[in-house]
């Protein structure tokens, strides 16, 4: 060939010549050519002007980099701490800093400075820190307790008279609960259509329920009232501090008793009183806002006894059917049990997160009921000692509690403005009756045979419900303002309620 032909390039590599080597074929071709074994004929040398290094790709230095990755991450950062919700309330705030181990002021931070901080912290910490040190804390104080306490049953011993009350309580209650159930089982023999009979007969006495009188009882608001067992009088407290007593239904003065120097929040009476005419025998208590705890006879205007004083307020006070014991209800969060006899307290029993307000013991004798400021009710047995059921359901504090004669029915009233029907043998609520606009300050069943349910509110109002199907018989109106008690005569029926508006009022069937 001649110098001036094209000529292609040599197969094998270290062509002589000085002049630039040139490649042509597909790029297949030099693939299939690259991936030839080395050192083989048919594999080229590498080019010397084809340039490997990924120097020029490398368009920043390495601190570049890592400064522009802290930019961004500082971003995110801010970013997430906009997004965590933190508490308002300065408290939780410093809580919450405790728990991460921080401290919880700084020199010249305010409260926004200290939710902030703490929002940077959860943003580099994760939203789950508080969580997470919670956890473990209560993962370390369980573990601390388990091995300083083996988890097992512990009672305390208690004291001697204490004993003697709970047997003296065992028999008491069986032979009234055996007389009960004998009762129950000869109205359940009674032909149905009888029994049907007897409803509407109630109902529509219910129905005719009115007005049939009042009295201004007081200069302050009237806080409490109660019958007495023959239903003759009615005994009213007042926060002037001043128990009454009026004769029913023509609501005369019959006498005033003066020991309390605070607001008297409740006045029962002896399950025995006016049936015996002994001299300085027991008929009354009351309790007061100061802790005091008075018991009455009716030859006497002073007190005929006083217990130690609670040093918390006594909302409720309740005879034991036997009369001889009493529970109180105290704002220390506990009810205790008084033996009158040698009037000494026998009992304290603890149980609710918040102040007992209200108590009453079933006719047998063995169940007490009591509800709480936490919401809650409980039903123990005082043979025993032990909570029996747990009522649960209310939205607000109980501030009335009632056993019907059945025995195995309770009525609770709370702030939430409802009512509810509690069965002990099925331990539930069976029904809630949306009772009020206002919150209720009392339900009382009716004392012979539990047909019907009395509830009064701060609507003002008193409102009849009959028991079974629940529905609304009458409503009661009248009083001014808020209506603070209520109370039914176990004699015959007859309804008496107190209210704000200094007076009370009797009802009764036209």
């Amino acid at each position: 060939m001649s110098d001036g032909e094209d000529s292609p390039p040599p197969a094998s590599g270290g062509g002589g010549g000085g002049g630039e080597r040139q490649w042509y074929g597909t790029l297949d071709s030099v693939t299939a050519e690259d991936d030839s074994a080395p050192g083989s004929p048919a594999s080229p040398a590498t080019p010397s002007n084809i340039h490997t290094s990924n120097e020029y790709m490398e368009l920043d230095e390495p601190e570049m980099l890592d400064e522009k990755k802290a930019l961004l991450e500082e971003f995110e950062r801010k970013r997430r701490a906009r997004m965590i919700h933190v508490t308002t309330d300065d408290s939780e705030v410093k809580q919450q800093l405790r728990q991460l181990g921080e401290p919880i002021c700084l020199f010249g931070e305010g409260p926004a400075d200290r939710r902030n901080r703490l929002k940077e912290l959860l943003s580099r910490l994760g939203e789950d820190a508080l969580k997470k040190t919670a956890t473990g804390q209560q993962e370390v104080d369980a573990a601390d307790r388990n091995q300083q306490r083996p988890e097992e049953t512990w009672y305390h011993e208690g004291p001697q008279t204490l004993k003697e009350t709970r047997m003296f309580i065992v028999n008491f209650s069986i032979p009234r609960a055996r007389a009960r159930l004998k009762k129950e089982h000869l109205e359940n023999m009674v032909p149905e259509a009888t029994r049907t009979a007897k409803r509407q007969e109630v109902q529509n006495k219910l129905r005719s329920f009115g007005l049939l009188g009042s009295q201004n009882a007081d200069s302050r608001p009237i806080s409490y009232c109660s019958f007495s067992p023959d239903g003759k009088l009615l005994s009213t407290s007042s926060w002037s501090g001043l128990v009454k007593l009026w004769k029913v239904p023509f609501c005369t003065e019959e006498q005033t008793f003066r020991g309390h120097n605070c607001y008297v929040d409740c006045v029962e009476w002896h399950p025995n009183a006016t049936l015996s005419m002994e001299p300085a025998a027991l008929n009354l208590v009351s309790s007061g806002r100061d802790g005091s705890v008075q018991l009455w006879s009716l030859d006497s205007e002073e007190p005929l006894a006083e217990l130690p004083n609670l040093d918390a307020r006594v909302s409720r006070v309740q005879f034991h059917p036997s009369g001889r014991f009493l529970g109180t209800c105290v704002h220390d969060n506990s009810w205790r049990l008084w033996d009158l006899e040698i009037q000494e307290e026998v009992l304290f029993q603890e149980g609710h997160s918040k102040p007992v307000y209200c108590i009453d013991f079933q006719n047998d004798g063995s169940l007490a009921a009591t509800g709480g400021m936490d919401s809650f009710g409980r039903v123990w047995d005082i043979r025993t000692g032990r909570c029996v059921m747990f009522l649960s359901g209310h939205q607000q504090p109980i501030l009335a509690i009632d056993w019907s004669p059945d025995g195995y029915h309770l009525v609770t009233g709370s702030e939430d403005n409802s009512a509810r029907v509690w069965d002990v043998r099925q331990r539930r609520c069976i029904y809630s009756i949306p009772a009020h606009t206002g919150i209720v300050t009392g339900a009382r069943y009716d004392k012979t045979g539990g047909q019907y349910i009395v509830t009064s509110s701060y609507d003002g109002s008193v409102r009849l419900w009959c028991h079974g199907s629940f529905q609304a018989m009458k409503a009661l109106e009248g009083h001014g303002q808020k209506v603070m008690g209520v109370d039914i005569s176990p004699q015959d029926g007859i309804i008496a309620t107190c209210s704000f508006d200094r007076t009370f009022k009797i009802w009764g069937p036209d």
